[in-house]
């Protein structure tokens, strides 16, 4: 007769999770512990962002270098244009008397004058007057004297705090070359683009009559 193996043990009281349980929770707690063991080496000995950038920047600086080399080796052969010659006649870099007020064109804090006529200059491009005359109020004295219309607005106090000044008598010196009714009410229509927020209209058409008598 053949021999046969004998009849494994099976305890009733266990279950098959139960059976497996033990080779399981140690491998899960093993693969846990390496994790966490190769987490904390990585944090401790890898590379950190900002190390990885740094990097990153010096080699492409290095990469880079010989290519800028030859850059500066060209460039360093072609003369440099001739600085312009400086000029007492020159524009001053910095003139204070022209205003920004509503960057709009509406309160006319910013006029000058194109070629005698005035323009907010708020809505206008330098670039589109190139070879234009362009006069501010820095220009209206002539030799030290004052225009009729700076000196007739220091006689009526055409101002309080000043900031539309400028603008106002840029305005009225363009009038004075315009077709404006002889009344005050032309000459308000005519510097209605120029608003005074303290109203010192009053003194002001006093000051642009005045002016145009004397011009």
């Amino acid at each position: 007769m053949a021999k046969h193996d004998p009849p494994a043990v099976v305890n009733k009281n266990s279950h098959p999770s139960h059976a497996s349980a033990p080779d399981t929770k140690p491998r899960d707690e093993e693969k846990t512990s390496e994790t966490g063991e190769s987490g904390r080496s990585a944090s401790t000995s890898g590379v950190s962002r900002r190390s990885f950038l740094g990097w990153s920047v010096a080699g492409v600086t290095a990469a880079a270098s010989p290519w800028l080399a030859r850059a500066q080796a060209q460039q360093g052969s072609v003369a440099p244009a001739p600085a312009p010659p400086a000029s007492v006649e020159a524009v001053p870099v910095v003139l204070f008397g022209t205003k920004k007020g509503c960057d709009h064109g509406q309160c006319g804090a910013c006029t000058v004058h194109v070629n005698g006529r005035r323009v907010n200059s708020c809505l206008s491009f330098a670039i589109m007057h190139q070879g234009d005359e362009i006069t501010t109020i820095e220009g209206l004295e002539k030799d030290g004297q004052l225009h009729p219309v700076q000196a007739a607005f220091l006689e009526h106090d055409g101002f309080q705090c000043g900031y539309c000044t400028a603008g106002q008598m840029m305005s009225a010196a363009a009038l004075m070359k315009e077709p404006c009714g002889a009344d005050d009410d032309s000459v308000r229509e005519c510097m209605s683009g120029n608003i005074c927020r303290c109203g010192a209209y009053t003194n002001i058409v006093a000051a642009v009559q005045q002016a145009r008598k004397q011009g």
